[in-house]
């Protein structure tokens, strides 16, 4: 009796498989770190997910290690393309650029999302107490939370407000040492949530202060999309006679371009120019990886010389204190 010849198999094999799988992860690195270079991102998820590049950066040399121990170089080289990619981009930001040291008058500022007003207001107001807070600006202010915080003592610290208050996660408010103006707000000019825009005069300031309670629509599903762009591209650019701050909850991190674009417009990240900017602000208390996506940002003529980023009871949301110098006297 003869045997039978083995029937060769038609599938692919285990190696084609691994070649095929290795080279798979390798075109998804790839393609990730493509978008968040050339600023491709557009809707959902796929502006959520570059919320966490700095992750992926960190995944890269894990995958490409593997690649490289698997003899897949091909696949080795397009991971390698990735992480550089994404290094160039994102370590920067853990670089400390140092202060300018110009002279001029200081401003502590404070920018906060209070979490739908479920932080205490006895808590805020120690915060301002304990770090000389002068300019304060709060996301996700309510009602309730605003009368609060007038019984918790903070108009004794900062008198001068500008109230846009709402329920829920609508509100924000500007508190300041220094006489406020209300110059409108510019989440209500497109249906959103509030970003009160407020006018201050610094004494030896050269130039009048702006500052935006910045929080726009949270790109959580495919229906904020529009809104989330739309209140990050409503907001103020620098301009010569006006020193503008924007600060608060942006919903975005420094890997969204829409993010850079207001960078573009004169700004700088104060946590990105002091070697901050990797440290994640949201969410706190969850077992998720944390984004940050709380941000101060200041005009390039403004003096960034510290920034404490600080966990905060009762919301998910860190605090960050910023203390600028900002430009003194007529220029």
């Amino acid at each position: 009796m003869h045997a039978q010849p083995r029937p060769r198999p038609t599938g692919p094999g285990p190696h084609r498989a691994v070649t095929l799988l290795v080279a798979l992860v390798a075109v998804g690195f790839l393609v990730y770190a493509l978008v968040r270079t050339l600023g491709l991102e557009r809707g959902f998820p796929l502006v959520p997910l570059l919320a966490y590049a700095p992750l992926v950066l960190c995944a890269a040399p894990v995958a490409l290690l593997g690649a490289a121990l698997l003899r897949r170089w091909w696949s080795a080289a397009a991971l390698a393309l990735a992480g550089v990619l994404l290094a160039t981009a994102i370590l920067p930001r853990a670089l400390d650029g140092g202060s300018t040291a110009q002279e001029g008058p200081n401003l502590r500022l404070l920018t906060l999302n209070v979490h739908f007003g479920h932080t205490r207001p006895d808590t805020v107001v120690h915060l301002v107490r304990e770090h000389g807070v002068e300019l304060l600006a709060l996301q996700e202010v309510t009602p309730e939370l605003a009368e609060g915080l007038d019984a918790a003592g903070l108009g004794d610290l900062l008198p001068y407000t500008v109230d846009h208050s709402a329920p829920a996660a609508a509100g924000g408010t500007v508190h300041s040492a220094h006489p406020l103006t209300d110059l409108g707000d510019v989440g209500h000019d497109i249906g959103s949530l509030a970003m009160p825009r407020a006018g201050l005069s610094v004494p030896g300031a050269s130039r009048p202060v702006e500052v935006v309670s910045v929080h726009p629509m949270p790109p959580r599903r495919p229906s904020t999309m529009a809104a989330w762009q739309d209140g990050l591209r409503g907001l103020p650019a620098t301009s010569d006679d006006t020193l503008r701050v924007l600060a608060g909850d942006f919903n975005a991190t420094l890997d969204h371009a829409e993010t850079r674009r207001v960078l573009d417009l004169g700004y700088v990240d104060a946590a990105a120019h002091l070697g901050q900017g990797l440290t994640g602000t949201w969410p706190v208390g969850a077992p998720l990886p944390k984004a940050a996506i709380d941000h101060v940002l200041v005009d390039d003529r403004v003096s960034v010389d510290e920034l404490e980023i600080l966990d905060v009871p009762g919301t998910p949301h860190r605090a960050l204190v910023a203390g600028l110098t900002l430009p003194h006297g007529t220029v």
